[in-house]
């Protein structure tokens, strides 16, 4: 059973908002969505992180989002952990407040680059600030405060999504006790360095990037279409590509004067490129990207020290080419050298890096276990 119609809600810090720069937001406001009920203790909430380019919407049906403009489009509208979240889910919404909540610095209502600067009356654009992982994390704990959470029972996030989980559970250890993390990592990998510095670079070259001052031209799309097709071949694994590059999405298009798409895969490639480059501002993928790349928890055994309260369920994908499974043995070999439980899971899986996004099959029984409490010794 999946959860039915849903409208985001915001949240407006009634102060600025310092950020680990030095710099201050003098208005922030974040996007989120709940489902479920809070109960008289406040005890039963979840926070879910998305992950790099997702929204506040994890389940449900939103068909818009005031403020996110054209960029809401129809790929949005069903939540993103639709097959997840919901009653008798694995993250069930009839024992469970869960909570979402789009990133400082995105594009889908939270405070971000295509926000009016209260101080020139026009859009950030290139002007907004740099934004931290903390600045992320810090931002969600204001709601949590507004919201009179003074502990989560699970924080859960897979991906970019399961690193801001690991900073929050580290950094604020008493206001966690379970902590989910779905095929991510302690640090920035010289690997993900490099394809974010690609991406990065991709988006800045583009002629329409003018600094980040485009709003009222033309946007960056080939710069974004690019860095999309960057990252895309990490996230699925290529078998399940190029069973993916169905010719009824093929593009007929040449690049410049002399090639001419070949292949459907290269078709399939610049279609998720392009559907990309529609739904989601390029200044806010910059600044999302630039905080994974300043990103070190450190799978040393120190950075849990404060963490023997919690309980943690890690999950590894066998086929994931973007968090690969060393990844997730280390922060567990972290753990237990620290004294914290933990249980590790490995999914095998053909999908790769996106498999804790389609095959809630595999992950389900684990999750509702965990949330129960009942996380064996």
């Amino acid at each position: 059973m999946t959860i039915g119609p849903v409208e985001t809600q915001f949240f407006t810090l009634p102060q600025p908002f310092i950020l680990d720069s030095g710099d201050s937001l003098g208005q922030l406001t974040l996007a989120y969505e709940t489902y479920g009920t809070l109960n008289e203790n406040a005890d039963n909430a979840v926070l879910v992180f998305h992950a790099l380019t997702g929204s506040q919407h994890a389940a449900g049906h939103n068909p818009s989002v005031p403020g996110t403009g054209n960029l809401w489009t129809q790929e949005c509208h069903n939540g993103w952990w639709d097959n997840f979240i919901g009653p008798g889910l694995a993250i069930d919404s009839d024992r469970y407040f869960i909570i979402c909540i789009n990133y400082l610095g995105s594009c889908y209502g939270s405070t971000g680059p295509r926000s009016l600067n209260p101080q020139t009356g026009q859009p950030y654009g290139g002007d907004f600030p740099v934004i931290s992982a903390w600045d992320v994390v810090h931002s969600q704990l204001k709601l949590l405060d507004h919201l009179q959470i003074d502990q989560l029972h699970a924080v859960i996030g897979g991906s970019l999504g399961g690193m801001l989980s690991l900073l929050m559970a580290t950094r604020c250890p008493k206001r966690v006790k379970y902590v989910i993390p779905l095929a991510t990592g302690a640090e920035t990998t010289v690997l993900q360095r490099i394809l974010n510095f690609e991406q990065i670079i991709a988006i800045r070259n583009d002629p329409n990037f003018n600094d980040g001052h485009f709003y009222d031209g033309e946007p960056p799309n080939q710069g974004v279409t690019l860095a999309r097709i960057v990252a895309h071949k990490t996230f699925v694994s290529l078998n399940v590509l190029e069973g993916r590059a169905r010719k009824d999405i093929e593009i007929s298009e040449k690049i410049g004067n002399f090639y001419e798409l070949s292949h459907p895969i290269e078709s399939y490639m610049l279609y998720q490129g392009q559907k990309f480059a529609q739904r989601f501002d390029a200044n806010s993928y910059l600044r999302i990207l630039n905080l994974w790349q300043h990103y070190s928890l450190s799978s040393d055994a120190w950075a849990f020290a404060s963490c023997q309260a919690q309980e943690y369920l890690v999950f590894s994908i066998d086929s994931d080419v973007c968090f690969y499974p060393e990844e997730q043995m280390s922060v567990v070999s972290a753990l237990e050298r620290a004294g914290v439980r933990v249980t590790y899971i490995t999914v095998h899986s053909t999908k790769g890096h996106d498999s804790f996004l389609l095959e809630p099959e595999l992950y389900a029984p684990y999750i509702r276990f965990v949330l129960r409490g009942s996380v064996p010794a």
